[in-house]
């Protein structure tokens, strides 16, 4: 038995011998990651710069970028070390805060999408009473909301999985996850597993009623509006579903890889999956708002060329 105070490292067992193909590996994560943070970034600096974007659907754009570039720097910069190193461990204190990146991120991340859906519902279905509903100070409330209750909630993690006693030090996996290690304990989990339900319902079903509802209401809409209408619905809401499906593509092969035996799926396509949730959304966010929306393709087009708004 060993107790997860005394533990100095996590061995991470997903990793396996890649040969010299570990650097190609290693430039491919490399761009990927520069290209996460270039594409963020230049939408948010393009979101800043522009004062006629500084809407509520753009501020909500701002935040999910934002929130792209720290789910991705929990993960990438960690990832580019395992892949050349040949020992896969990391120290039990980053391991923990991996585990705060990875949770608050996927919190965070799905939250935003579910406000981002409201206001889309408060832009099609009362469009006169939009900027009424929508005023500075409730975007300032929500995104506050977007962002604080998923840290605090995923913060009190913390302290339930660095007590456990631990039987081993083996993560059967590229990055640390929370119920990878609640597994290695060697005592009763009943807490942990309870507040992982509390979390789950908080992090999934909250949000998802959120996006039901707002949908339902759009649909409604649509159907019974104008041409004019439905047009702006499928302009505004198709960007906004394409990242919604992504990340939940991503999401829900995570969990059911943390609590159900996938052994049956090769090792290389569970790890590419296990990566997607935290990879891909950072990745096809900035390319699905920067080409689809025309104010912010022409922001960007006017920053890249040093030309005045």
């Amino acid at each position: 038995m060993i107790n997860s105070t005394q533990i100095s490292y996590f061995t991470l067992a997903a990793y396996f011998d890649t040969g010299l193909f570990k650097y190609i590996c290693f430039l491919i994560v490399m761009s990927l990651y520069i290209f996460i943070i270039f594409s963020n970034v230049l939408l948010i600096v393009a979101i800043y710069m522009n004062r006629g974007l500084h809407e509520p659907m753009y501020l909500f754009l701002c935040s999910l970028f934002v929130n792209g570039l720290y789910g991705s720097t929990g993960l990438f910069p960690s990832l580019m070390v395992q892949i050349l190193s040949d020992i896969h461990t990391v120290s039990a204190p980053f391991c923990f805060l991996q585990i705060f990146f990875v949770y608050s991120y996927g919190s965070i991340e799905f939250l935003n999408l579910a406000i981002m859906s409201y206001d889309r519902y408060l832009a099609i279905c009362y469009p006169l009473q939009y900027n009424t509903c929508m005023t500075f100070n409730k975007v300032a409330i929500l995104i506050a909301v977007i962002w604080l209750p998923p840290i605090l909630v995923n913060f009190f993690t913390l302290p339930l999985i660095v007590p456990l006693q631990l039987c081993g030090n083996i993560i059967n996996k590229v990055y640390c996850d929370n119920h990878s290690i609640v597994k290695l304990a060697c005592y009763d989990t009943t807490v942990n597993n309870i507040y992982g339900l509390f979390v789950s319902a908080f992090s999934v079903f909250g949000p998802l009623i959120l996006i039901l509802f707002s949908y339902v209401k759009i649909l409604k809409v649509c159907f019974s509006g104008s041409k004019q209408t439905r047009q702006k619905a499928v302009s505004t809401c198709t960007p906004h579903l394409a990242s919604l499906l992504n990340f939940s593509f991503g999401a829900c092969f995570e969990i059911l890889q943390s609590r159900f035996n996938m052994k049956s799926v090769p090792n290389m396509l569970r790890i590419f999956l296990s990566l997607y949730f935290l990879s891909c959304p950072p990745l096809f966010n900035p390319l699905m708002y920067g080409l689809n929306l025309s104010k912010i393709r022409v922001t960007c087009k006017s920053l890249m060329s040093n030309q005045q708004f």
